[in-house]
């Protein structure tokens, strides 16, 4: 195990004129959960899609439990991803869509099952196992992605929106899945707007604006910060706002001259 599980150096991600993520440097260390917050077209899932190697930084490097993003094949063993959207396949059955990601990471067809048995129990999807993925609510859905996303038991697990769609038993079975990982060494990089969930399970909270890391602290101080209310939704609200404001003045300062017109 490196001394990190994830490390980014000046990551940025610019499209034409725009930085979607701008100079976001991290280092989170292993067996911990980092929550990623930031309002919706912040950056949360580009940064995502740069770690697990999905986009291709324009600048910058990161490693992820020691294997440089550059390398994908490698990468891909060591860590698991659940996307907004889930990627699975709607003609197969949950049961199916598992075996082909178990032979994906070269893992057995009899441990697989084992595996796969266990896990669909553990999210309640054990008696719909065979019927097709076409037929699934999106809450099914997206707990056939979660349980793609551990199957190997990477070192590292990103997850973006994983307790959306889910009705409140299994978002609670989410929870208690994202505690149980950090005791067995994993880390987890949470993204979600549901901010309690953050408050409860995150070492460490990543707030990004703007394609910006704005603020970074464990939850406790980064709510302590908070001039109206010790609460993270406040603290939330103002590390957010005050960028916003900021990068506001400098647009008008720069439209009117007062900045970046040397003669």
């Amino acid at each position: 195990m490196t001394d990190h599980a994830i490390i980014a150096d000046g990551l940025t991600k610019q499209y034409s004129t725009e930085h979607a993520v701008d100079d976001l440097s991290l280092s989170i260390p292993p067996g911990t959960v980092y929550g990623f917050l930031g309002p919706n077209g912040a950056g949360k899932t580009t940064t995502m899609r740069m770690l697990v190697a999905l986009t291709e930084p324009t600048v910058g490097t990161a490693q992820i439990a020691g294997v440089p993003i550059t390398d994908r094949p490698r990468l891909t063993q060591r860590i698991g991803y659940l996307p907004a959207e889930p990627p699975v396949f709607d003609e197969l059955t949950a049961w199916e869509q598992l075996r082909h990601v178990a032979r994906l990471h070269g893992i057995s067809d009899d441990e697989a099952d084992s595996r796969i048995e266990t896990l669909l129990d553990r999210f309640g999807l054990l008696a719909d196992a065979d019927k097709r993925i076409e037929s699934y609510s999106t809450g099914m859905i997206k707990k056939v992605g979660i349980i793609a996303a551990l199957f190997h038991d990477p070192d590292v697990v990103f997850l973006d929106e994983p307790t959306s769609g889910l009705d409140p038993r299994a978002a609670r079975t989410v929870r208690d899945t994202i505690a149980d990982l950090v005791t067995r060494e994993m880390t987890v990089f949470l993204s979600t707007h549901i901010l309690p969930i953050v408050d409860e399970l995150a070492d460490t909270i990543g707030v990004i604006n703007d394609g910006t890391l704005v603020a970074e602290a464990p939850p406790s101080e980064l709510k302590s910060q908070a001039d109206e209310s010790p609460d993270l939704e406040t603290a939330f609200l103002e590390v957010t706002s005050e960028r916003d404001t900021t990068s506001a003045e400098q647009s008008q300062l720069t439209d009117s001259g007062a900045i970046g017109s040397e003669g």
